[in-house]
């Protein structure tokens, strides 16, 4: 009992560790990707999204978001992660801002759509788009009200201009994590048998025990 339950134990420490691990390369894998942006307006086309959907959709929702968060930590706090290397607190409340908050909720939304049905293929560009009509809202709305501009202004500086790209994104996004994620599933998720094997041992003891005694 005692060998199973010290085994289970080891075996959800390794789990742990691994998901820690790929937790901090997406977080790297945002970092690397968002500072290369071509500048065609106010707002610069970034890579950074295409980070945030591969972040969002090849573990579970909470690592993910996790790992977005971790990224927009490290730039506020000056690491030249944002975009054309760029860092810092003032690149929060600036005209980008709404974007840089935005990437949260886009992976929050992406995540949860695919946990529920990660084994459809079809659903990884349409929580794509989900998490990315949530993304040009937080950045339109933030954009409104920093450049105090009218709506129509706003979509065509923050939404219109990144249709192609971000449907190019989606698709190079979905294309690659839909079949990585069922190979990084069975490095960090804890296998059946391990969690049975202390209740399989328990109930090996109980046989062994002599009748008379069992009574």
């Amino acid at each position: 009992m005692k060998n199973g339950t010290e085994e289970k134990k080891n075996i959800l420490d390794r789990s742990a560790t691994k998901i820690i691990a790929y937790t901090a390369l997406l977080a790297a894998l945002v970092c690397v990707l968002s500072p290369f942006a071509v500048n065609i307006g106010p707002i610069p086309l970034s890579f950074g999204s295409l980070g945030v959907y591969i972040a969002a959709s090849l573990l579970d929702f909470k690592r993910g978001t996790a790992a977005v968060l971790t990224f927009v930590l490290l730039g506020a706090f000056g690491v030249p992660v944002f975009t054309n290397f760029t860092g810092g607190f003032f690149k929060l409340v600036g005209p980008t801002g709404g974007f840089i908050f935005g990437y949260i909720p886009c992976a929050l939304i992406i995540g949860l759509i695919i946990d529920r049905w990660e084994n459809k293929a079809w659903i990884y560009p349409l929580a794509m788009i989900a998490g990315t009509t949530a993304l040009y809202a937080c950045g339109t709305l933030f954009y409104m009200l920093q450049a105090k501009v009218s709506f129509a202004v706003a979509f065509s500086a923050c939404v219109a201009p990144f249709l192609i790209g971000d449907a190019i994104k989606i698709a190079a996004a979905t294309a690659l994590c839909f079949p990585l994620r069922k190979i990084l599933k069975k490095f960090v998720s804890l296998p059946k048998k391990a969690k049975s094997a202390p209740q399989s041992e328990a109930q090996g003891a109980n046989d062994a025990l002599p009748k008379d005694n069992a009574e």
